[in-house]
């Protein structure tokens, strides 16, 4: 190996370490977010703090060359993996710990396996399964164990909003899956975000006066600004550049550094107290995206 091709790898092991690791952080940050602006408001300025970093890579007249089935997939990405998605996670967010988000956001691979048998038919394999087992394991353990959530007054409601988001995530990726084919990935991204921006607009108007600026202070604004350009826009830019170079057994291998980015962060943004409980659930779900990156390392290898 050269000198040129060893830096290039590791310069693409840094891009898909750092994609993942920022998507990870979102979980944490939206939880901040919630804290000072209304939900609607938060999410409109993430979708277009993210277009606007995507937007050097999109090029709006190539919205015509999606023909038939791709208008509905784009619109379908921007409707449930950018607004259903932020809302979602963002109403989630209020009502649970960062490290409870973390654990339920971490089964994001399980259910995109499970959906994908249940919609496209793929082969049902015994990892596949049993990484969805120990998904719903380990966040059966932190409801049935973990104790209160922060105060929280329904912490179970936020725990199957937060699902919800995770089931809006997979269907993002299912459905980018299918554009990907034909469109690239910044592309899809920047135009489901461009969409995404025109429907919060009327959310954001209709929240517009539940929102107080006497309320929100620097760290508020910094985290919105993260929440956005950080999470959503640098994160996909850092992600889509590093797939495109590597190949797919070494992507699949990074799957794993987002719940370990969103855990250790709800810890360190949030301050909140490390109990052994959430090692415990935190341990299950994660034997489970182990399981799922072995199943896509074997899928990439037969490609």
């Amino acid at each position: 190996m050269s000198k040129n091709q060893k830096n290039t790898s590791v310069t693409t092991y840094l891009m898909l370490a750092g994609g993942m690791a920022l998507f990870g952080s979102a979980t944490p940050l939206s939880k901040l977010v919630t804290k000072a602006f209304p939900v609607f408001i938060a999410g409109g300025v993430r979708v277009l703090l993210a277009f606007l970093v995507l937007l050097p890579f999109l090029k709006l007249s190539n919205i015509k060359n999606y023909k038939g089935r791709d208008h509905w997939l784009l619109l379908g990405i921007a409707i449930l993996g950018v607004l259903g998605f932020t809302a979602f996670m963002l109403y989630g967010m209020k009502l649970v710990s960062g490290v409870t988000g973390s654990i339920v956001m971490s089964t994001t691979p399980a259910i995109t396996a499970i959906l994908s048998i249940i919609f496209f038919k793929d082969t049902v394999t015994w990892k596949k399964i049993l990484a969805l087992v120990l998904a719903i394991a380990g966040v059966l353990l932190l409801q049935l164990k973990g104790g209160k959530q922060g105060g929280n007054s329904s912490p179970l409601l936020g725990v199957v909003l937060i699902f919800a988001a995770v089931c809006c995530e997979a269907a993002y990726t299912l459905m980018g899956k299918a554009l990907t084919r034909n469109y690239p990935p910044e592309e899809i991204s920047g135009l489901s975000a461009l969409i995404g921006v025109v429907c919060f607009i009327p959310l954001c108007i209709w929240q517009w006066p539940q929102l107080h600026f006497e309320n929100i202070d620097v760290v508020n604004w910094l985290s919105l600004a993260a929440y956005g350009l950080i999470t959503m826009g640098l994160g996909s830019v850092l992600w889509y550049k590093g797939i495109t170079r590597a190949e797919g057994t070494v992507a699949a291998s990074f799957m794993g550094v987002m719940p370990v980015s969103a855990l250790l962060l709800s810890y360190v943004l949030l301050h909140e107290e490390f109990k052994w409980i959430h090692l415990g659930g935190f341990a299950l779900v994660f034997c489970g995206v182990l399981l799922m990156i072995s199943v896509h390392r074997q899928m990439a290898k037969k490609m």
